[in-house]
């Protein structure tokens, strides 16, 4: 079964191990998260759960569109909403939804067929709206993928965004940080697309394959990755098992 979380990157530490080898790890703090919606593929075209995470302390921060429709699933004012495709998730606790909330949910289920709000995936082990997700769905060693949006640099040139070598430094040269050359003059007359060339660096989606859980603090709702992951301080992070 593969797990999905989402939660924010607090930084990065270290950790020992028994033998007293240092470890790096990075910190992401994960507050349970709350099933919101259950995609399937035989009415909204793909199978995918929805979880709602990072709570506000001010519902004037949400529309009302979005605060109904995480009542509908019994969870508070949660800013962040994720899909995660074809994941089943799991090491949570039972939904812990109310009388109406649930109707509420059921009616829209029927009501609201492209919305693709149900109870239930289909099956009694799958998740349902209303569960919440935490981090002992994962467990240590356990290879995963995580996916935030990287940090931004600004706009560089072409050493520091392309590793580009530098030109000559003495004798008068003007070509140290310069790309160089770029196309032919006469034929073709243009610049082809998709060259390395300066522009803006980072701040883009980027998602990191082959990272493994060190250690996980369920009391604190903490998962420890080896080594780093993308995203700054504070960064939206999303955890999933890879595989």
């Amino acid at each position: 079964m593969m797990s999905a979380i989402v939660g924010k990157k607090l930084g990065m530490t270290r950790i020992f191990t028994e033998d007293g080898t240092s470890v790096p790890v990075t910190v992401i703090e994960a507050q349970p998260n709350k099933v919101t919606a259950i995609r399937r593929g035989d009415r909204d075209g793909y199978d995918a759960v929805q979880l709602a995470a990072d709570p506000v302390a001010v519902e004037d921060k949400l529309t009302k569109a979005e605060l109904g429709h995480l009542k509908k699933a019994g969870a508070g004012a949660m800013r962040t909403l994720v899909e995660f495709r074809d994941v089943e998730v799991g090491g949570g606790t039972p939904k812990e939804v109310d009388a109406p909330a649930a109707a509420d949910a059921e009616e829209a289920s029927g009501e609201e067929a492209g919305g693709g709000e149900e109870a239930s995936s289909g099956g009694e082990a799958g998740p349902k709206v209303g569960d919440d997700v935490t981090v002992s769905s994962f467990e240590p060693g356990q290879r995963v993928k995580v996916s935030a949006v990287s940090i931004g640099k600004g706009f560089q040139g072409t050493v520091k965004r392309h590793n580009f070598g530098r030109g000559p430094v003495s004798h008068g040269s003007h070509n140290v940080r310069a790309p160089g050359s770029v196309g032919a003059s006469a034929d073709p007359a243009r610049v082809f697309k998709g060259m390395s060339m300066p522009g803006q660096m980072g701040s883009r989606r980027v998602t990191q394959r082959g990272a493994t859980i060190a250690d996980i603090d369920a009391e604190r709702n903490l998962l420890l990755i080896r080594g780093s992951v993308p995203g700054g301080q504070n960064a939206t992070v999303e955890v999933r098992s890879d595989g």
